[in-house]
């Protein structure tokens, strides 16, 4: 695509009647996408689990743990500037090019010469060679920020989601091989590499801009300003979510942090799979809507129906089958993996929930209020991971789940204050999900407990394990569905949902004309301003 007209000034596609439908359309595309990429990764972590060791993981993962922190470096805050501007031009983008290129290669180069810090602070000597791995693919995956922006600007999602998923072959097929051929840890390296490097090629092909010289443009100190605000958020909240890795990493060392890290990596599955790729799909629609509060309201809240409908059925069902699970993924030798994992899992839909707080900052451009909000989380997180590493990984897993019951009434009191959106409304329009889920869980837990002994779910081995994941799965999803219709007194909720299915999937059918103003989910939610 060519972002920009004649004059030079980008097109906003997607105003009018059809907007909302276009936004659910772009939401499917992309969840549809991040689908191949989940099955992809999960292949490639069944194979790779089985022919690297923890140890390898946990050696990647000490310097991963610092290194997605740079190469997040205009991922998270140039992209958002460039999504939430409402207008755009050549000149500003050129700008933000130069400005992104020149910070990468500075961040890249000082994580290369911080390699021996980290060597010294995990007190083995191979970190320092890993991180110079690591600086190149930090620079590479900063590199296409831009171009892959504008295009998610243009609304082009899907053409976004086959290069994900490009790259994401390519990234699993290298690490299979290098790790086939005795490679070990550095094969994790040399597809950490190579995934960025297919990015940005596939990148330059799709977007076709390409910059000009750097001049004085009215509106590039704000949108920078902008970005420095949102990645300082990230940095802070990145230190949250990975204080843990270190901890674990720094007292119990790289085989107890690679189980404790895979467990982990299934924990925010979730959150990758369904939250992080429609962010700026949801973004961008809410941002077209911060001057009318009310309509803000009424799309942000429809979206989080959805989110809690999801996450908290994922959360009940992944802790039921969490041990099992984690077997048939990376085999039997990772079953530390599988105890920690049952700790995590309970958090899983309240963490979802949760993280749409973003959504409200990023949109209405809060980005400053963010900040100060994230550093009350590191406390509280960091407080929490204190008392937890008394019990090892699980300690830390358990202390995450527990944050999220901490963090999220007075998280979504903060970021929807200056809009006047009450948590009342937020509890009355989650509450009945958290409920079905719970009660839903349990009885679950309680049939199949006693049906233990059948030659169904009574075989060990992988196939043991697939027919009990099976059997969990249905009895559960049967029993939240029932749950949730006798909770609304209705199938409104069901209804709701199923008719964002011919959108959600691409290519099916007619699409159907949403109503943005309809609340069926929310029955006794009522958007009052204070």
């Amino acid at each position: 695509m060519n972002p920009f007209d004649a004059a030079g000034q980008f097109q906003i596609p997607g105003e009018g009647a059809g907007a909302p439908r276009r936004t659910v359309r772009n939401a499917g595309v992309t969840i549809f996408g991040q689908g191949c990429v989940f099955i992809i990764q999960m292949l490639g972590m069944t194979v790779l689990a089985r022919i690297l060791t923890p140890g390898d993981f946990g050696l990647v993962t000490m310097v991963t743990t610092f290194s997605l922190l740079f190469a997040s470096f205009g991922v998270a805050g140039i992209s958002d500037a460039i999504l939430q501007r409402p207008t755009f031009n050549h000149s500003l983008a050129t700008n933000l090019f130069w400005i992104n290129l020149g910070g990468g290669f500075i961040v890249a180069a000082l994580f290369a010469a911080a390699g021996r810090l980290m060597a010294a602070f995990y007190g083995d000597p191979r970190i320092t060679r890993v991180a110079i791995g690591f600086a190149v693919a930090i620079f590479l995956a900063i590199a296409p920020v831009v171009h892959l922006s504008l295009v998610r600007r243009g609304l082009r999602f899907g053409i976004v989601s086959v290069n994900d998923v490009i790259a994401r072959v390519i990234y699993v097929a290298t690490a299979i091989v290098c790790g086939y051929f005795g490679w070990g840890y550095w094969a994790l390296v040399a597809a950490a590499i190579v995934q960025p490097a297919s990015i940005l090629v596939g990148a330059l092909i799709l977007c076709r801009w390409r910059p000009g010289l750097p001049s004085r443009v009215e509106g590039t100190g704000k949108m920078v300003k902008f970005a420095i605000d949102v990645y300082g958020r990230f940095s802070i909240n990145y230190g949250t979510g990975n204080l843990d890795n270190l901890l674990v990493g720094w007292r119990f060392g790289a085989t107890t942090l690679g189980f404790y890290k895979k467990a982990f990596d299934l924990f925010v599955l979730p959150s990758c799979q369904l939250i992080a790729p429609v962010v700026s799909v949801i973004v961008t629609a809410l941002s077209r809507k911060n001057k009318d509060h009310e309509e803000f309201k009424r799309y942000f809240m429809k979206a989080l129906c959805i989110v809690a409908f999801v996450g908290m059925a994922a959360s009940a069902d992944l802790t039921l089958v969490s041990h099992d699970l984690v077997r048939i993924l990376m085999g039997p030798a990772w079953g530390e993996s599988g105890r920690i994992f049952m700790y995590f899992a309970p958090g899983i839909g309240l963490m979802l929930i949760y993280q749409t707080t973003a959504w409200v900052h990023l949109s209405l451009g809060t980005t400053r209020r963010w900040l100060g909000w994230s550093v009350f989380e590191l406390a509280v997180t960091a407080a929490l991971f204190a008392i937890g590493l008394h019990w090892g990984p699980a300690g830390i897993a358990g202390a995450w789940t527990t944050s999220f019951f901490v963090l999220m009434v007075p998280g979504f009191y903060y970021a929807g204050h200056p809009i006047g959106l009450r948590v009342v409304t937020i509890i009355a329009a989650v509450w009945r999900y958290m409920v079905a889920s719970l009660a839903a869980g349990f009885a679950t837990a309680a049939i199949v407990g006693t049906i233990h002994w059948l030659p169904l779910v009574a075989p060990a081995g992988l196939a043991g394990a697939m027919l009990r994941m099976i059997v969990n799965s249905a009895v559960f999803a049967l029993l939240y569905l029932v749950a949730v219709v006798l909770l609304y007194g209705g199938f409104a909720p069901l209804i709701e949902l199923a008719q964002l299915v011919p959108d959600l999937v691409p290519g099916f059918g007619a699409l159907r004309k949403l109503r943005p103003a309809a609340q069926p989910v929310v029955r006794t939610a009522t958007f009052e301003t204070k």
